[in-house]
């Protein structure tokens, strides 16, 4: 497979007006964006929030506004991985053989595991997980062009443009509503659990933990700390300030503060005080899990805030 293969494919598409694909590969792109962004908001909000204050007013005005983003979200989808993928599948069918779905298919897995490579590796997001998403959120829209392509031309003039758009809105809701039922009935019969910090010991504690930008807090027992370009509280608590905390290095204090004793938080959490009067009393909250625990803090703006992580050595 050359660029020229390529080449002379776009052109038959094009010489075609292939209109079949893409308002199918956008449309039933769109149709499943609503139901995605639903899981997603359900496995943050039944995960650790790091201290957010986000609610679900937010994602209520996303779906308000839908008629007015998902045409655009689902014709950008289309042309990043549907269409693509399309073409792929035509030169493979030529050169292989074989049912045009099944490389339709194929195809849109491997874009959609490009695409997530581009996206993982400057975000710091796991490959595996960013993979998985982009790769099933590539199945249905290939499925939908191979339904409104069998049998030529027909269905594209049952149904017409403004048709299928209207199909899409049909099983957009559907989908919705399935995710949205299945999301209740996991939750309430606990299938799906609420997130639940570790509790962790005063020696459980004390190690070196690191920071992704560099940032390194030693807890030696006794209470002692040493840090290095460590961010803190600044004195001015600015929300507004670029970064919203100040990097400090040094030693201090720590102690274990624990959420069911009165203090700022009702999470455990490390109270850091650092010696030389820079910044100010810091608390880093306890967080991840038992195996892998996290101290985190999150600065500024409870709902768009820099958060900063730290994993044990």
């Amino acid at each position: 497979m050359g660029w020229g293969d390529i080449r002379r494919e776009l052109g038959r598409a094009r010489r075609a007006g292939d209109s079949v694909a893409v308002n199918a590969a956008a449309a039933v792109g769109a149709a499943q964006l609503p139901a995605a962004l639903l899981i997603g908001y359900v496995g943050i909000t039944t995960g650790d929030d790091y201290g957010g204050s986000g609610s679900a007013f937010g994602l209520v005005c996303l779906f308000l506004l839908a008629p007015l983003w998902l045409p655009f979200a689902g014709l950008l989808h289309a042309c990043a991985q549907t269409l693509p993928a399309a073409v792929l599948a035509r030169i493979g069918v030529r050169r292989a053989r074989g049912p045009e779905w099944a490389w339709h298919l194929a195809w849109a897995t491997v874009l959609g595991a490009v695409w997530a490579g581009a996206v993982a590796v400057p975000s710091g997001l796991p490959f595996a997980a960013t993979a998985a998403v982009l790769v099933a959120l590539g199945i249905l829209p290939v499925l939908g062009v191979a339904y409104f392509r069998r049998g030529g031309r027909s269905r594209e003039r049952a149904w017409g443009c403004a048709g299928t758009w209207i199909l899409s809105a049909g099983v957009s809701f559907v989908l919705f509503m399935v995710v949205f039922g299945g999301a209740v009935l996991a939750t309430e019969t606990g299938i799906v659990k609420e997130y639940e910090p570790p509790t962790l010991s005063d020696g459980q504690l004390t190690g070196v933990w690191r920071g992704r930008d560099g940032a390194v807090l030693r807890l030696d027992p006794g209470g002692r700390a040493g840090l290095t370009a460590l961010p803190t509280v600044s004195e001015h608590d600015d929300w507004f300030a670029d970064p919203p905390y100040t990097v400090c290095e040094g030693t201090g204090a720590w102690e274990v503060l624990r959420g069911d004793k009165g203090e700022d938080a009702d999470r455990d959490g490390v109270g850091l005080r650092i010696d030389g009067g820079c910044g100010t009393p810091t608390l880093w909250t306890i967080g991840g899990t038992e195996r892998e625990p996290e101290l985190f803090v999150l600065f500024g703006d409870p709902d768009a805030g820099a958060l900063r992580i730290l994993t044990r050595d």
